[in-house]
């Protein structure tokens, strides 16, 4: 029972009342907004592919020869199957997954486990073909733009650093997801935010 004149304890139930709701919307998950537009396909998701020791490729590379490429290490195998369970936990269970034609990126896609994935050319390394940035950064911007403006549920795409920051600016770590959104007018692509996974 309170003590206090009736109009002190009106005003201290009040004030207690604000510092609860304070705490609640604090409780509330980190980048939960940004999780909802990827939901929603207001956002798209760029992902750096998982660990993969090294940097660009072998003298040797060949497409679709996984064995003259760099790959994931079993650090990256579980960075990426840890991934998949961050969209799961921010309910994303299933996802349109497009995916560089890199054995590293392919195998990051298919161990995020968000169904079925699909390889994209556009999203292929350019580290060692500078002269294809231009061509492959166009065309991710019109598939990203496409789907934007259909705000048709989650995609994920997976690609490398370099395609990453030709599109957005951030240099971002292996398994990073850099969020991109319209721009109000519908005219450009903003960076909407950053998600990672700690481990």
């Amino acid at each position: 029972m309170c003590r206090l004149p009736r109009v002190l304890c009106v005003l201290s139930l009040a004030f207690m009342f604000s510092l609860s709701m304070a705490g609640a919307v604090r409780a509330e998950p980190e980048n939960s907004g940004l999780w909802e537009d990827l939901r929603s396909g207001r956002a798209v998701a760029l992902m750096r592919h998982a660990l993969a020791p090294g940097t660009g490729d072998p003298p040797n590379f060949k497409l679709g020869d996984c064995s003259t490429q760099r790959t994931l290490s079993e650090e990256g195998r579980q960075q990426a199957r840890a991934l998949g369970d961050l969209f799961r936990r921010n309910g994303i269970a299933r996802a349109e997954v497009r995916s560089s034609r890199w054995c590293r990126c392919l195998e990051t896609a298919e161990l995020l486990d968000l169904g079925d994935v699909t390889k994209a050319p556009f999203l292929d390394s350019f580290f060692a073909e500078r002269a294809k940035q231009a061509d492959q950064t166009e065309a991710a911007k019109a598939a990203i733009h496409a789907h934007l403006e259909q705000g048709d549920g989650p995609l994920v795409l997976v690609t490398h650093q370099v395609n990453i920051t030709a599109l957005s600016g951030v240099y971002p770590a292996s398994g990073e997801i850099v969020l991109l959104s319209l721009d109000p007018d519908g005219s450009a692509l903003n960076v909407a935010g950053r998600l990672r996974q700690d481990f």
